[in-house]
């Protein structure tokens, strides 16, 4: 698989009033976690340089032969918060969700309400932006609308790790890392959501706190 190089009409999305809760998640890198299990998130900017890329990659240490079974699960939404008056409580959020085969994205939009659960903002549906989810060993599809552009598929993941000499160092047995090191997560895959935001919709005029959550329906 490809590494995260590319950054990234509307159809209806019919999930009106479902409320998603926070999902519980493993971390532990020799841990394969589920469609819910966030391994890594990142937010950088843009090559162009009045946007914010944030990306959340989930179901870590995909083989490539499980890769090809991926797919996200329809009853998860993967949810970047965004705190830009520095208090850590979420002022904007971005709602991502995958329907048949596309990933739908809305926001940023103020929540329902801060937290642990979240209610899909419905009223933005319309203004959604929605992506084919690209499969596996295909040519990354990306979709812009409003100036936000949304890639949403499986990539190889981009952390570097090497576990082996992390649990050496922990037993006491070396000192510190090789370098280079041998990469733990070669050769496996993660199904990332990636979303370029022009920084005017973010708000704030300085420092920005971000997270993501992924949210079960209930």
């Amino acid at each position: 698989m490809k590494n995260l190089k590319q950054i990234l009409g509307i159809g209806i999305l019919a999930v009106a009033g479902l409320i998603f809760v926070a999902a519980d998640h493993i971390d532990a890198p020799a841990v394969q976690g589920g469609a819910s299990d966030i391994t890594d998130f990142y937010a950088f900017q843009g090559e162009n340089t009045d946007n914010m890329v944030f990306v959340a990659n989930l179901q870590g240490l995909l083989s490539p032969a499980a890769t090809s079974a991926a797919t996200f699960d329809e009853h998860v939404m993967i949810e970047f918060n965004i705190d830009n008056t520095g208090d850590n409580i979420e002022d904007l959020v971005i709602q991502a969700v995958p329907r048949q085969g596309k990933m739908y994205v809305i926001g940023p939009v103020a929540p329902s309400s801060p937290g642990l659960s979240s209610v899909l903002d419905v009223n933005s549906v319309n203004d959604a932006v929605f992506v084919d989810i690209t499969g596996y060993g295909s040519e990354a599809r990306i979709s812009t609308k409003n100036n936000i552009s949304v890639f949403a598929g499986p990539r190889d993941d981009p952390f570097f790790m090497d576990f082996a000499q992390y649990s050496e160092i922990i037993a006491g047995n070396a000192s510190g890392f090789n370098n280079p090191g041998s990469d733990t997560f070669a050769g496996t895959n993660v199904m990332s959501v990636v979303v370029e935001v022009p920084k005017a919709l973010i708000g704030g005029t300085g420092t920005i706190n971000v997270w993501v959550e992924s949210k079960r329906r209930q």
